[in-house]
């Protein structure tokens, strides 16, 4: 039990701390938004670290050249123009590029997810020999760089005849490590009950994969689909090297060519080239970024298992 608190009365002339300015009496929340406020100024100086430039970027893409080359800099364009952005679709041909970039991403992405649930499913509710020690080696892959293998990948490709095709850009990057990983994790963590009562009615894997498993798994699934579009996006060595024509070329090259052929002073065509770049991934990121977070949470709790 715990004991009544037993206040001593005031002796005549002695003031008692008001409930307001004791800290003592001071609710709990309130000292604890005064403790905190110092993070949130470091989250709000983290945020304009990362806001300034999207805004620097987007500003001066609609700039005219007056403008961007004022000093003092002004925030605001006084008019939007779209000169920039029809200036860099003219030096550089971007439909071909947005072309080249969609195909690889979607294709890319897509095999990359599917395999990643197949070799995920494989690794967690399947029994094979060695399974443990494939799983080891294929968590080895993380720590190699994607570089080391260039070369490799460049023969092999050579050899097979897909040199500046889309076969050569997509499938050397069709197995993801880091997306198996993740995915035999959560379902590591999902509820063994469920699997069970689908094996009791005779569900086999296929079916247990996609009515039980995935349906349970979307955050983790879109964690992984997110993670592999922006790879494919924006990848720049392989294509470099996999393609040698300008019309099979993606939109990260495709701004490496516009700087080559307008130069650094125009700012305001670079600034609309790398809008054009960015601006895809930005919106696929602000509509998915709320299944990133529950997807590597279960990921995380899978690990313990």
């Amino acid at each position: 039990m715990t004991s009544p608190v037993i206040t001593r009365p005031a002796e005549p002339g002695e003031s008692r701390p008001d409930a307001a300015t004791d800290p003592r009496r001071q609710p709990r929340r309130a000292r604890g938004l005064r403790r905190s406020w110092w993070g949130y100024l470091l989250l709000l100086a983290v945020g304009l670290v990362f806001l300034i430039p999207l805004y620097m970027l987007l500003t001066t893409s609609f700039k005219t050249n007056g403008e961007i080359y004022t000093w003092p800099m002004k925030w605001l364009p006084s008019e939007l123009t779209f000169d920039n952005v029809r200036e860099a679709w003219r030096i550089a041909p971007f439909g071909d590029f947005l072309k080249n970039s969609l195909i690889v991403t979607v294709v890319g992405a897509t095999l990359k997810v599917l395999l990643a649930i197949f070799a995920a499913y494989a690794f967690a509710f399947l029994p094979f020999p060695g399974k443990k020690w494939l799983f080891v080696i294929m968590l080895g892959a993380l720590m190699v760089p994607g570089h080391v293998t260039l070369l490799v990948n460049y023969i092999t490709m050579g050899n097979m005849g897909l040199i500046n095709t889309y076969a050569g850009l997509i499938l050397p990057g069709v197995a993801s490590a880091f997306g198996t990983f993740l995915l035999r994790q959560h379902f590591m963590s999902l509820p063994g009950e469920v699997f069970e009562a689908a094996e009791v009615d005779g569900c086999g894997h296929l079916r247990r994969l996609l009515s039980f498993t995935l349906p349970m798994s979307i955050p983790a699934v879109a964690t992984v689909a997110l993670v592999a579009v922006i790879d494919e996006w924006n990848n720049f060595v392989w294509p470099l090297i996999i393609t040698n024509s300008v019309n099979m070329r993606t939109l990260p090259i495709g701004l490496m060519y516009l700087k080559s052929n307008d130069g650094l002073t125009n700012w305001g065509v670079l600034m609309s080239g790398t809008l054009i770049v960015v601006l895809p991934m930005l919106l696929v990121f602000l509509c998915a970024q709320r299944y990133i977070v529950s997807g590597l949470t279960g990921a995380a709790a899978g690990s313990g298992r």
